[in-house]
């Protein structure tokens, strides 16, 4: 049975037993409203050590004052019912008090790969998200943390974290989760009606489409200028970047083809009232 705890205490006593008794330990960080997707990084970090832990908070620190904070979706029952289904051990669920006690006055700045892209249009995000993760990897002093490709930006930026504050955790990217006509399993979809659900198969497609077309040689901007039409043609009533980049730092690349560039398309657009995201690698 998964075991509930609330406290960093509980936590890492639960942790450092394991750890005593020689089992490599797992997190995964989540912000609850779990899906197949979050599972999916369950069964990743059981393939590679004994004992995993899945946390549940939802971070006010990387909503802006004007999003969805109080809106996201929660569900803590639901949440550990679905953990249990695939042997996750322990869920740690604290409470703001606990992660963000009173005279709370430490956050991480970042440059470089949290600027561009999620970080031009939320600027708020990257800073809450590197404080958020970072205090989560010191309070249950996992071996490795498994994050989504599905938000490869941030999976980045924890990389970069980790690598110049010389955390001691192997960060695992996994897989993004799809449905089956290709959109990626997010918390946020449920926020889609049912006809915008049926419009959001346009974003996958869409970048499918420009993916082949500039590995056919087609110039990078005429590519992410059709895949933008393409959006808009299906209803999407905004898009906050269709960009591809470097796969590694996130940089422009040059207007003409790849030429063999470990590259990325990443986009956000606006179907409605939800902001759904997506990359794939090229």
């Amino acid at each position: 049975m998964t075991r509930i705890v609330r406290t960093v205490a509980e936590l890492r006593q639960q942790v450092r037993a394991w750890k005593a008794a020689s089992e490599q330990v797992g997190l995964i960080p989540t912000m609850g409203a779990l899906h197949d997707g979050h599972l999916s990084l369950i069964r990743l970090a059981q393939t590679k050590v004994a004992r995993t832990v899945a946390s549940v908070f939802v971070n006010p620190k990387q909503f802006a004052p004007h999003e969805d904070f109080d809106a996201y979706p929660r569900g803590e029952a639901r949440d550990a019912e679905l953990l249990e289904t695939v042997g996750c051990d322990l869920l740690f669920a604290p409470n703001g008090a606990e992660m963000y006690p009173e005279g709370f006055a430490t956050s991480i700045n970042l440059t470089g790969v949290s600027e561009p892209l999620e970080g031009a249009a939320r600027p708020q995000f990257f800073g809450g998200v590197a404080t958020v993760v970072t205090k989560l990897l010191i309070q249950a002093e996992p071996d490795i943390a498994v994050f989504g490709e599905k938000d490869y930006q941030q999976l980045q930026v924890i990389r970069r974290v980790t690598r110049d504050l010389d955390l001691p955790v192997e960060i695992v990217g996994a897989p993004t989760a799809r449905a089956e006509d290709g959109l990626a399993l997010s918390s946020r979809n449920a926020y889609l009606s049912p006809e915008e659900r049926a419009a959001a198969v346009a974003l996958p497609n869409a970048m499918k489409a420009a993916i082949a077309s500039v590995q056919a040689g087609e110039r990078v901007e005429a590519a992410e200028a059709a895949g933008k039409a393409a959006l808009a043609a299906a209803g999407f009533r905004q898009v906050d970047y269709f960009d591809f980049r470097d796969a590694d730092d996130l940089s422009r690349l040059g207007p003409d083809a790849l030429n063999g560039a470990k590259a990325r398309l990443l986009v956000a657009a606006w179907l409605g009232k939800t902001r759904l995201i997506d990359n794939m690698g090229v």
